[in-house]
């Protein structure tokens, strides 16, 4: 299977990236093909320009091979911190980019005015991987945990993928060296479970 891995964190000594790579080895380990993508060491440009917008617009040619990628990918990982309850810029940047129509998504004719895109996207399945401060609890109950509704209900549902899978690592400022490293594992098992070999 060809899994997407999105990788959104400017600092490459972080759990972030330790726990993409814990992930992508896994799924390798599994026989998958990965293809992972580090946001900020590619220097991704999050603005859109407004030639990027229409469907048939100009695509820059580095946002183009996201797209194809994202559009050929068979599974879908995204990994990044909890930052105020949204992704990183470079994170929304991409999908504002990426996640495009035609792409990932389509308005049918005959719209009964609901605006409700057709989802294009061949993956069926996606794995969020957050890291927080904030206690799962607190998420849930004080902020209504917004990047379940991102990602799973505004973004994910809309182009196709009905399997959406996420879980936060928290909190990560207080814990300890071995419960970083069982979450590491606990990642790539996550990854495993997500896609299995058929």
């Amino acid at each position: 299977m060809n899994i997407l891995t999105i990788l959104a964190h400017p600092n490459p000594g972080s759990f972030n990236h330790a726990l993409a790579h814990a992930a992508r080895d896994a799924l390798v380990g599994a026989g998958h093909t990965v293809t992972l993508r580090d946001l900020h060491a590619e220097g991704f440009d999050p603005l859109l320009p407004f030639e990027e917008i229409p469907k048939h617009g100009k695509v820059d040619p580095v946002v183009m091979e996201h797209c194809t990628e994202l559009a050929e990918a068979e599974g879908v990982v995204i990994v990044h911190p909890n930052w105020w309850g949204m992704p990183p810029a470079i994170l929304t940047g991409w999908v504002d980019r990426v996640v495009r129509p035609g792409v990932a998504y389509e308005f049918l004719e005959n719209d009964a005015g609901d605006g409700v895109p057709n989802g294009l996207l061949k993956a069926k399945t996606a794995l969020v991987l957050n890291t927080s401060d904030t206690y799962p609890e607190r998420e849930r109950e004080v902020f209504g945990d917004p990047l379940e509704r991102i990602w799973r209900d505004c973004i994910f549902d809309l182009c196709g993928i009905s399997d959406f899978r996420r879980h936060t690592f928290t909190p990560v400022v207080t814990s300890t060296l071995g419960e970083r490293r069982e979450w590491l594992k606990l990642a790539g098992e996550l990854a495993a479970q997500a896609f299995p070999v058929s």
